[in-house]
């Protein structure tokens, strides 16, 4: 595994579930802050997006993995 996630809040509004977490990159060696929103069962947020993630792309599959199983999405 090269990402540890750490939810730090959610919250459900409706069809929509909004989580702040932090993701550390250990191949890239960051920490990155950021929030991603589930809107029914897809996934959307810049930590996420595949251009727009600072996340290296292993990191960013393996989070989008790890939230989907978590709130089972």
């Amino acid at each position: 595994m090269t990402v540890s996630v750490q939810i730090v809040d959610y919250v459900e509004q409706g069809q929509s579930l909004y989580i702040q977490l932090k993701v550390v990159d250990a191949e890239a060696g960051t920490a990155v802050e950021g929030e991603v929103r589930f809107l029914g069962e897809l996934l959307y947020g810049d930590l996420i997006h595949e251009k727009k993630s600072p996340l290296t792309d292993p990191a960013r599959i393996e989070t989008i993995d790890y939230l989907k199983t978590h709130f089972g999405r």
